[in-house]
């Protein structure tokens, strides 16, 4: 089998795989935005049926890039505040031992990171203050209030705690609704990778995936595979460093 048979039939399986999550509903005809039209496959009692395979090549482009992060061993930024991805975002976030957000997003998180940090080292240390014990030196009422500083704090930061620099790029599902993180991520220049429906605007968005971004099925089979592919860049960029140690040596 040549390299093109193979790579066809791959994108065949691809198809059949993102099918079978409905990654190819878009919404309603009257709230398709202009920049989704050429993805849309057609139009079926007003609902936009988009062309997954031309989704398929925004996914090989997305696979390149986030393969390349991972084998530079790159921080990538999940970003999933919706109702369907939070839990999802979560879990495969700490698959990879990556940053994410999944509950509201914090104006400046990276825009404004040096302050965001300082809140992030708030937290760690009321934490660490508390399993030593030093808070019990204060009153009761006190303590209570701590509490609720920290359960805020860790609403707020307790997914990008291990974040110590800003990321090399951000993961957002669902680009409309996470607008505010992407045009934070363009004014200082960090690539968007987008899960986009068809409302959504494609613009702003360096590597765009247009599939489904509501259903949990074809969010979680979209987000699984950019952490397969951000694991196996990492194992490739793993044994290049041996490889490198050895020849040093």
């Amino acid at each position: 089998m040549t390299k093109i048979e193979k790579k066809e039939t791959n994108f065949k399986d691809l198809i059949e795989q993102m099918f079978k999550s409905g990654a190819h509903f878009g919404y309603n005809k009257t709230r398709r935005h202009a920049s989704v039209k050429s993805y849309v496959f057609t139009t079926k009692n007003k609902i936009d049926v988009l062309d997954l395979e031309k989704t398929c090549l925004l996914l090989d482009e997305v696979n390149k890039f986030v393969e390349t992060l991972g084998r530079e061993n790159k921080i990538l930024l999940l970003v999933g505040t919706k109702a369907e991805a939070k839990k999802i975002t979560q879990e495969n976030a700490k698959i990879i031992n990556m940053p994410y957000v999944i509950n509201r997003w914090i104006g400046g998180t990276l825009t404004n990171f040096h302050e965001i940090k300082k809140r992030v080292e708030k937290l760690e240390k009321l934490k660490e203050d508390k399993e030593r014990g030093e808070l019990e030196k204060y009153t009761k009422k006190e303590r209570l209030i701590i509490d609720q500083e920290i359960e805020k704090l860790n609403m707020l930061f307790s997914g990008i705690i291990t974040m110590d620099k800003l990321p090399s790029a951000i993961f957002v599902i669902d680009s409309k609704h996470e607008r505010i993180a992407i045009m934070e991520a363009l004014k200082i220049n960090i690539p968007v990778i987008g899960l986009a429906n068809s409302d959504c605007d494609l613009r702003n968005i360096k590597y765009p995936i247009v599939a489904n971004d509501s259903s949990v099925s074809s969010i979680n089979f979209f987000i699984k595979k950019i952490i397969e592919t951000y694991q196996k860049g990492k194992t490739m960029g793993n044994v290049e460093r041996v490889a490198n140690d050895k020849k040093t040596n």
